[in-house]
């Protein structure tokens, strides 16, 4: 028999374990539901099969884990530098630009150790209890779940915005089989306003609320497993892993606090280091440097189709020629062929400054 737990004790649990913010929901996400197949059936998810993979697992929370009732939903704040830093970066063509929540430890790793010490601490008030803790790592509706939880709203560019602390947060959830009181959803407060949509750099929210994944740099950076299509590599710029534009020009962001959690902090190799410095580690110095970090899962073929883009987008010099030279003969012609574009580019930089 469980204890009742009132949710004024699970978010006081759930912040003396290091989260922001804790919220509860029930599980019925058929507006989600409908609105996930239409954008499946647009095509818009590109490769990422697996967001296909699992029928309607991923918006009813008790076909996955038969036994929920209740979603107990967390957010943890991980921004830790002003923004004008990451603009400064971004306004660098000879700097790599990586997004923000990918500088530190990989975030997966963080939210699930404090997940599982929340749910240890539920049990030790409520007695044993059915649950999984899950962080971006199974068919999820995650931020539908927190919408409903209280935690933000789903904003125009689709990342969640709490009015209090922005959207610079990574989200996690407990799903359980205790009957919880749910918090009451969150509200849009999006307005009239379209910087996010306005910023895009490849015009991947294709309307309000809608992003088309096969335009968005996160995903030709991160997910595609392939040749970045050549309409793309220009606007790419110097983002070799993500994107944060739609994140930096959002007002509610000026809300946004500080993290003081130390693995979140920025790994000084991967902050602000150079196109050329990056491009030339070896495939054994990329894993040493991104060791529990989530940029390894790309790889090191790709991390070098990333960067030999930006080099192709960096202003002409011997230096960064040479470079893409040296990776003319990568075993990946994925790579070979970004380096042959980067070349291409370097080589039209140098007719136009001579």
């Amino acid at each position: 028999m469980h204890a009742a737990l009132s949710p004024s004790r699970i978010v006081e649990l759930g912040l003396s374990v290091g989260f922001q913010q804790v919220g509860i929901s029930d599980i019925d996400l058929s507006e989600a539901e409908a609105r996930l197949h239409e954008w499946l059936a647009l095509g818009y998810h590109g490769e990422m099969a697996w967001m296909a993979a699992h029928g309607d697992k991923r918006s009813r929370p008790a076909s996955l884990i038969a036994s929920t009732q209740s979603v107990i939903s967390v957010r943890m704040d991980y921004q830790t530098e002003a923004d004008d830093l990451a603009w400064a970066q971004l306004a660098d063509p000879t700097l790599a630009f990586i997004s923000r929540y990918a500088l530190g430890r990989d975030y997966h790793k963080v939210l699930r150790q404090r997940l599982q010490k929340l749910v240890d601490l539920l049990a030790a008030e409520a007695g044993p209890f059915g649950y999984r803790v899950f962080t971006d790592s199974a068919p999820v509706l995650e931020k539908p779940l927190a919408q409903k939880a209280g935690l933000g709203w789903i904003g125009k560019h689709t990342n969640l915005i709490n009015s209090r602390a922005g959207s610079w947060f990574f989200l996690g959830e407990i799903y359980t089989d205790l009957p919880l009181q749910a918090d009451q959803p969150a509200t849009d407060h999006c307005g009239s306003c379209s910087r996010c949509i306005e910023i895009c750099p490849t015009q991947a929210i294709i309307a309000p609320y809608v992003l088309d994944a096969r335009r968005c740099i996160s995903y030709l950076t991160i997910e595609l497993d392939g040749a970045i299509p050549l309409e793309f590599r220009r606007a790419i710029g110097n983002r070799i892993y993500g994107c944060d534009d739609c994140q930096l020009v959002c007002p509610w962001n000026k809300f946004a606090r500080r993290t003081q959690e130390p693995d979140f902090l920025p790994r000084q190799v991967l902050d602000g280091a150079s196109l050329l410095t990056l491009f030339a580690w070896s495939e054994s110095e990329f894993l040493n440097h991104t060791l529990g970090s989530a940029i390894r899962r790309i790889g090191h073929a790709r991390w070098l189709r990333n960067i030999a883009t930006a080099l192709g987008n960096a202003p002409y010099s011997e230096a960064v020629v040479a470079a893409l030279k040296s990776r003319s003969e990568h075993p990946a012609e994925m790579v070979r062929e970004h380096v042959r574009w980067a070349l291409e580019q370097q080589a039209a930089a140098q007719a136009v400054a001579a």
